[in-house]
């Protein structure tokens, strides 16, 4: 893609300043964050940042693709307040689709949860059925029905994407979510530093772990395609959190024990899985950087 106006919601965050600072290359890049979960050092300087919220009126939404990764992204944060989780997982996706839509822009894609399919040991197809178990998974199912309301009644390109365990490390633009990152960031950051990492069970729960370079080049080739409909973001493989301690102590020459708590959490997904033919199929997308060499990637500012 390039040569765009492009606006990213949520753009100073994790996944979103990586999306904006790619695009920047070849294309205008326009990025709105309210700052709760993310933060303008995360982004380049070809970026033009706006501190704003998606529930905002006047955003800057004279743009040809709009790329709207903006939530609160932790079931966690919509326990606590149910009625806001709604307000920006949904609300706010409404709002902007609306004004984007307004200025002529009709490719759009965001930002769903591979959580939603539950326990899955083998890998998960979009066409499964799935349902709502957190109000986190409520408002990304909410999202996903709008963008049918708005491919169906204004014609508008709405590509779903569903992320699987999405990390960089905090060498990256993950070390400003703290306890919101993604495990294998903060278990390397423990376990670089002495700390013994905290599993809640027996650490036989898996993850389907995808490296945020191979999230962006889906996310370019959904805009690329003018994608419609849900697609699967992950790798197809998944390792287990005990396997994933054991990994970092090999990389990173230590010999840390992890903790074990009990899980008490209500509705905890225990292993996911994605199955990413459908996306391979449509745009050739493949997750080029395996486990391994995302271990290495993640540990090596600890090794310099």
């Amino acid at each position: 893609m390039d040569g765009k106006r492009v606006l990213v919601t949520g753009g100073a965050g994790f996944i979103g300043s990586n999306l904006a600072n790619h695009l920047a290359a070849d294309n205008d890049v326009i990025a709105i964050d309210d700052l709760y979960l993310g933060t303008p050092a995360n982004l380049a300087e070809a970026v033009e940042f706006y501190d704003q919220s998606v529930l905002e009126e006047d955003l800057p939404a004279d743009v040809d693709v709009l790329f709207h990764l903006a939530a609160l992204s932790s079931r966690a944060m919509h326990e606590e307040d149910p009625a806001r989780g709604v307000r920006v997982n949904v609300e706010g996706f409404v709002n902007v689709v609306e004004q984007v839509r307004e200025t002529g822009c009709d490719t759009v894609i965001y930002a769903s949860t591979s959580s939603i399919y539950g326990d899955q040991t083998e890998p998960s197809p979009e066409s499964m059925e799935v349902e709502a178990r957190t109000g986190y998974e409520a408002s990304k199912l909410a999202r996903e029905r709008y963008a049918e309301y708005y491919q169906n009644f204004h014609g508008l390109s709405m590509a779903g994407m569903r992320f699987f365990s999405v990390y960089q490390g905090f060498s990256g633009a993950e070390e400003h979510k703290g306890e919101y990152a993604n495990l294998i960031a903060q278990f390397a950051h423990q376990i670089a530093n002495g700390e013994r990492p905290d599993i809640w069970g027996d650490g036989t729960q898996t993850r389907d772990f995808t490296h945020v370079n191979d999230i962006v080049r889906g996310l370019e080739l959904a805009a690329d395609h003018e994608l419609d409909g849900i697609y699967n973001l992950g790798t197809g493989e998944s390792r287990s959190l005990n396997e994933l301690v054991d990994r970092l102590n090999d990389v990173l020459g230590t010999d840390v024990e992890p903790t074990y708590s009990e899980n008490t959490m209500k509705n905890y997904v225990h292993h996911t899985m994605a199955d990413p033919s459908k996306m391979r199929e449509e745009t050739g997308w493949e997750p080029e950087i395996d486990f391994e060499d995302g271990l290495r990637r993640v540990c090596a500012p600890y090794l310099d």
